[in-house]
């Protein structure tokens, strides 16, 4: 097999997986100041299905990666300059991420760190990508981070990876089974 045979049959069993696992994902970059994540699903629902549920968290984001300890208090406002936002007890809040642009029904980009990152000097942009695809969409995520990280990033990009993919394959339940929990 020659190397371009052996790349387009590469290509037909990751978008075989793609379409048969709940969520395909790799860290495909890493350095010491940084590192990049990527998740893919195929989700059978159209794409303005996807990004309605894509915008509303509260429905799909999993509690236990909240500060409150609650989804429900999660809520994103879609528009340029708006935020993932985060109530917490006692009149608290938190600000996870920051809307920079809107494509509605094809993609979503914000700013930020999530969760521990908050508490470092880490910025990261993460970009979710929608198009439309036999009987549904392929959702393609993205987030890159960059900054200090004390004791470099091998750990970090692992965990963010099994968080991201636990999250996308929530959104996918979701609009799949009408559930984000497994069963």
């Amino acid at each position: 097999m020659n190397s371009i045979q052996f790349r387009a049959v590469s290509c037909a069993f990751a978008s075989l997986l793609v379409a048969t696992v709940p969520a395909l994902a790799t860290v495909v970059d890493i350095a010491a100041n940084g590192f990049t994540v990527q998740v893919a699903a195929h989700i059978s629902a159209p794409p303005k299905k996807v990004y309605a549920a894509l915008i509303n968290p509260a429905h799909w984001w999993a509690s236990d990666h909240t500060f409150s300890g609650h989804a429900a208090n999660l809520t994103l406002d879609a528009k340029a300059g708006g935020c993932w936002f985060e109530k917490l007890a006692g009149g608290g809040s938190a600000v996870h991420m920051t809307v920079v642009h809107v494509d509605p029904g094809n993609g979503l980009t914000l700013r930020g760190a999530l969760g521990p990152f908050q508490s470092y000097g880490i910025d990261g942009a993460m970009t979710w990508t929608l198009k439309a695809s036999g009987d549904g969409t392929d959702l393609s995520l993205t987030y890159a981070l960059g900054g200090y990280f004390k004791d470099g990033t091998a750990q970090w990009s692992k965990g963010a990876d099994g968080v991201l993919t636990d999250q996308v394959a929530r959104m996918k339940r979701l609009l799949e089974a009408g559930s984000p929990e497994q069963r």
